[in-house]
Formats: structure tokens, sequence, C-alpha cells
């Protein structure tokens, strides 16, 4: 006589091999435990004259001569605090810099919110707020303006947010040209000429945001990344602002070479900013909501 659990075994296994439990969806991981910077190193290029920070050296005429370099905060740039009832990174501004991931990603999603503070600091008092997620992050920082590693920069800027800069890299991007007050502007533009963005003329390396999706002042914004392969998508507040192709990085050849990992890094710039919630979700394929959008 059969019992009921050898007849069920058939079944169950055949079930399982038809797949009808379907697999686990990928889970979001932190990149930001809300308590400290595990999992983070800064960096802080050279500091403006009006900074002061003892025993890194100047000239006759106080412009520093090098770098604070790596895991160095004397300005405490870098700290977690509880804004608006959520821990929260917040970066004062002072200097330029970034915080970047120890680990490398590719083929992933990031999300994350951002608000800007009040303070601003020289150079840029009269500027607007700055900052940036920097993607594909590789090599030594310093490479581009004393300061900045080899990436593509997601711009995250008052009134800019999404634009791309391509550092020390190089992406494909529909585009139309429009007549600036000093030089040629590129906008995204999805029925636009492909175009080949790098600091070289004539293009150069930027390129502007489809819309300004920024919400006022003072509010919380969300930014969204999609890296897949060697494409990528910029979304602001739920809105696709840019699609990016075959992002590319040079060899010690100098040749031109497929890009599609690396290290990520929120920049400081001069400018008070809050980010929370920093979060990452491995892929296997463009998410459906935003293909084709």
């Amino acid at each position: 006589m059969f019992t009921p659990r050898l007849l069920l075994a058939p079944a169950l296994l055949a079930f399982l091999f038809a797949g009808g439990i379907p697999a686990a969806e990928p889970a979001w991981r932190p990149l930001f435990n809300g308590k400290d910077m595990t999992g983070w190193d800064t960096y802080l290029g050279k500091p403006n004259a009006a900074s002061n920070v003892p025993g890194l050296k100047r000239d006759e005429k106080g412009v520093y001569l090098e770098a604070i370099g790596m895991n160095r905060d004397p300005f405490n740039n870098f700290s977690v605090i509880n804004a608006d009832g959520r821990p929260a990174i917040h970066i004062s501004g002072e200097g330029f810099g970034m915080m970047t991931t120890k680990e490398n990603f590719g083929n992933y999603r990031v999300r994350l919110q951002f608000k800007w503070g009040t303070k601003k600091w020289p150079p840029r008092e009269q500027a607007v707020r700055d900052s940036g997620l920097l993607y594909h992050v590789h090599g030594e920082p310093g490479r581009s303006s004393g300061v900045w590693p080899a990436c593509v920069e997601l711009q995250i800027q008052e009134h800019d947010c999404g634009d791309l800069y391509a550092i020390i890299t190089q992406l494909t991007v529909p585009a139309r040209e429009e007549a600036g007050p000093t030089k040629m502007l590129y906008h995204y533009d999805p029925a636009g000429k492909p175009m080949n963005f790098k600091q070289e003329p004539p293009i150069g390396n930027r390129c502007i945001r489809l819309e300004d999706a920024e919400k006022s002042a003072g509010e919380w914004n969300t930014i969204e990344l999609i890296c897949f392969g060697g494409d990528s998508i910029h979304v602001v507040n739920g809105k696709v602002v840019m699609r990016l192709k075959n992002a590319r990085q040079q060899n010690a050849a100098g040749e031109w070479v497929p890009l599609s990992s690396g290290h990520i890094s929120l920049q400081t710039e001069g400018a008070e900013v809050f980010y929370r919630d920093v979060e990452l979700m491995p892929i296997t394929a463009v998410p459906a909501e935003f293909v084709g959008k």
C-alpha cells in the first residue's frame, strides 16, 4: 500500500522541475548602513586657500600644493546624521572629492534619495549647488581636474540632474545640438543623431538631460541608475531623462575598450547635500519598467 507521502513525492518533483515555484526576485542591498561610512573610502583633492588644513603644503600665495588624499577628512565632510527623522549621509561640501564604494559592481540598478542643504563653500558660493553620482569608477583619483578618477557621471546639480559628464571615458548618446551663449550645447534626444561624448572637441563630454525633473529646493529627490553591459539609463524622480550606450575606457595603449563595471561614488563639490536610502540591486536584464521608455 502506498503512503500519501510516496504518492506526493513524484508530483512535487515534477512541480519543482516545471518551474512551479518561481525563482526569488533579487533583493535591494543597502550600500549605506545608516550608522557610519563602512564600505566606503573617501578622497579629497587640493583644498581651497580659504580652508585651513594644518600640515598641508602651501606656496607663498597660500595656494595648497597637495591633495588631502585618501581617507583623510579634516573638514568632517562625510558624516552620518539624522535628517527629517531618518539616517542620512551629510556631505558638508567643503572641498572637492568623493566617497567611493570599496566594491566593484556590474549589471545593477542603484537607487538613492538626495536633497540640497543651504551651505556653499569657496570658490562656488555664487554657483548652483552641485554634487554627482559617479559610476564605472576605475583607476586612481586625481586624473581629471586634479580630483576625479576615470568614470561616468550622472550629474546631480540644481536643475541639471541627469546630465552626462564622461570623465576620461566615452559614451554614445542620441542628441541634438543647439547654440549656447558661448559654445554649442548637446541635448539628449531619443530621436537625435548618435553622438560620442568624451573630453575632446568638437562635442566634448557633456550631454544635457531630456527634462528638468527635479523637485523644489528642500524636497527629497529620487535618483535611479540602471547599468547593464555597457549601457545605462539615468532616471530622476521616476522619469527617464537619458539613455546611454556603449561605455568605453582607455586601456594602457590608449585604445577605447568596453567599460561595464566599476566602483560607485558620491561627490562633494562646494555645496551641502544629504543622501539617504542608497541601495543596489543586481540585474540580469534591463528592468521591464524601463525598457523602451
